[in-house]
């Protein structure tokens, strides 16, 4: 399956693929600074907690492989001003900092290394990290694909595919597998207002991978949801907190009320990068409030009067007794989460 790349190293620079304009134009943007890599996220021509964690972990490494100085140790000021940086790009998505904070306390680890190891070694730990959620993600897709019911409607919001990760995707991991293994699939693909990454990229990634799918407005999933053509809910998550409380693209939560409506199942699908069990609960999560541009502005056209005040959380969260399971690398985590995800951490 052929997948697009949001995120890569290359020449000495980090190569971004602009999420912004697809599915129209497919342009690749190579950054050589951490602050034009920060706005690169802020901006969200990458986007995706998965592959925001990997773009930050680039940046990281430009740092360490483009900055001056004698000895190893002379980086790490660079070091962890790139973190602070990075960190203030965006707010809600957890992978975000888990990158910076490990390749900054590698950096620590690492400082005794001759200069030319040093810069070698932070650029491998940033490799590795992309290596790392892109098999993270081939393993999703292998512990999700048997939840899905053997008629193989799936319905899922905003877009946590192979574009939101290092490739091949969360929430769309378990999709594809079941595609691969020759199984009848077919997708309800929420456009996901007001930035439509449902039906700019989801709908372009499922398209471009063979697997069926029906475009629906937000406002539809009830509608087929109450015609029962709605077997199981599938999407990701930028954090999940101790107790299970999930952290997505906003719509998300209302999903998961009708879903529960309906008893259909809905499923999380994240990798243990995406666990933060430093807070307790989803009260906890920071909620990114984006332009209100992004919700009056469609396309570069105003579809709002002139003056109107709009809002724009970018996030909201799913309480844990909403959700099914929560699909990881490591197998699928049920009720209790409490116990199930503390479990889960250790291990």
């Amino acid at each position: 399956m052929e997948q697009l790349q949001s995120v890569a190293w290359r020449d000495g620079g980090v190569r971004v693929l602009d999420q912004r304009l697809l599915p129209q134009h497919e342009v690749v943007n190579t950054y050589t600074t951490v602050a034009d890599v920060a706005e690169s996220i802020r901006s969200m021509q990458v986007r995706g907690a998965p592959a925001i964690g990997c773009t930050a972990a680039y940046g990281m490494a430009l740092v360490a492989v483009h900055g001056a100085a004698h000895q190893s140790s002379d980086l790490l000021p660079a070091l962890a001003a790139a973190r602070v940086t990075l960190d203030a790009s965006r707010p809600t998505a957890v992978n975000l900092f888990w990158a910076t904070r490990r390749m900054y306390d590698y950096a620590v680890a690492q400082q005794s290394l001759p200069l030319s190891d040093f810069r070698q070694a932070m650029l491998a730990e940033a490799e590795a990290i992309f290596a790392e959620d892109l098999a993270m993600c081939m393993a999703i897709g292998r512990h999700g694909e048997p939840l899905i019911p053997a008629r193989g409607n799936v319905l899922t919001h905003c877009n946590a595919g192979g574009l939101a990760t290092a490739g091949y995707g969360t929430a769309l991991g378990p999709i594809y597998r079941a595609h691969e293994l020759g199984r009848t699939i077919h997708v309800f693909v929420d456009e996901t207002r007001p930035y439509l990454q449902g039906a700019r990229l989801t709908a372009f990634e499922l398209q471009r991978a063979g697997v069926p799918l029906t475009l629906i407005t937000d406002n539809m999933a009830a509608y087929f949801m109450g015609r029962g053509l709605v077997d199981c809910v599938i999407v990701g998550a930028d954090r999940i907190a101790a107790n299970g409380d999930a952290a997505n693209k906003i719509g998300t939560y209302g999903l998961a009320v009708l879903a529960h409506a309906h008893g259909i199942p809905m499923y999380v699908a994240a990798p243990t990068s995406t666990i933060d069990m430093r807070i307790s609960d989803g009260s906890m999560i920071p909620i990114e409030e984006r332009s209100s541009d992004e919700v009056t502005m469609l396309a570069g056209q105003r579809i709002a009067p002139v003056g109107v005040h709009a809002a724009h959380p970018a996030f909201d969260v799913t309480p844990a007794r909403l959700i099914a399971g929560i699909i990881c690398e490591k197998g699928v985590v049920t009720a209790p989460y409490e116990s199930a995800l503390a479990t889960l951490m250790q291990g």
